[in-house]
C-alpha cells in the first residue's frame, strides 16, 4: 500500500459533476461543499492558464429515470438530475466553454458508458487532475477507473467535497493508498506551472 505514482507531462483537468444540486439548500442532495466549489474554480482557472484540456461531467437522466437502471432505483434522489431539473445545471463559474469537453453520464464513474477514455487517449493524455463532487461517490469511482484505464489520477484535495467530513477523509485516505495521488492545491499549481501546452508529447 501507499506506493507513489508520478504524473506525466500531458495532463488534463477533469471536474466531476459540479452541479447545483450540491450547493442549493433546496436540493435533497445539498452537501455543504461551498469551500470545495471555490477551490474548483481556482483549479479550473489554473488549468485554463496552463492551456491543458478541460473536461467537465454532468449527470442527466430521462424524465422517468429509465436510463439510470439499478443506480436510479437505489438512489431515488437522483431524480434531481432528470431532464428539466435546474439542480442538474452547472454551478455558476464551473460551466465548460464551447472549446472544452462536456461528458454526460448516468452512473458514478465519468468513464462508464462514455467516450472519455477514447477522448483522453486520442489527445495523448497521461494524467488526470480531478476535482468535483462527491468524494465518496463519483470522484472515487472516476479516479479508480482512471487508474484502470492507465491514466495517473491526481485528486486535488481542496477541490473535492462530501456531505460528511469523516466519509470525505476516509475516501481520500483510500484513494491516496490504493488508487492515485491526493495533492494539495499548492502542489497542483506548481505542477501546472511546469506544464507547457506546446511541449506536450
Amino acid at each position: 500500500m501507499g506506493g507513489r505514482l508520478t504524473p506525466g507531462a500531458s495532463p488534463a483537468l477533469l471536474l466531476v459533476d459540479p452541479a447545483r444540486a450540491y450547493v442549493d439548500r433546496g436540493s435533497p442532495l445539498y452537501a455543504g461543499v461551498e469551500p470545495a466549489v471555490e477551490a474548483m474554480k481556482t483549479l479550473l482557472a489554473g488549468a485554463r492558464r496552463a492551456g491543458i484540456p478541460v473536461v467537465v461531467t454532468r449527470v442527466r437522466f430521462r424524465p422517468d429515470g429509465s436510463d439510470g437502471g439499478v443506480f436510479f432505483r437505489k438512489v431515488p434522489t437522483l431524480k434531481v438530475f432528470a431532464e428539466g431539473s435546474p439542480y442538474g445545471d452547472f454551478i455558476d463559474g464551473l460551466a465548460p466553454t464551447a472549446a472544452e469537453l462536456t461528458v454526460t453520464k448516468q452512473y458514478p464513474s465519468a468513464f462508464f458508458g462514455t467516450s472519455l477514455a477514447a477522448y483522453l487517449t486520442a489527445n495523448r493524455i497521461d494524467t488526470l487532475l480531478i476535482g468535483g463532487l462527491s468524494t465518496s461517490g463519483c470522484v472515487r469511482a472516476t479516479a479508480l477507473d482512471a487508474l484502470q484505464h492507465g491514466f495517473v489520477p491526481v485528486v486535488v484535495e481542496e477541490a473535492v467535497g462530501d456531505r460528511d467530513p469523516d466519509v470525505h477523509a476516509a475516501n481520500l485516505f483510500d484513494i491516496r493508498h490504493k488508487i492515485g495521488e491526493v495533492w494539495p492545491m499548492a502542489r497542483v499549481e506548481e505542477y501546472l506551472g511546469g506544464v507547457r501546452r506546446d511541449e506536450r508529447p
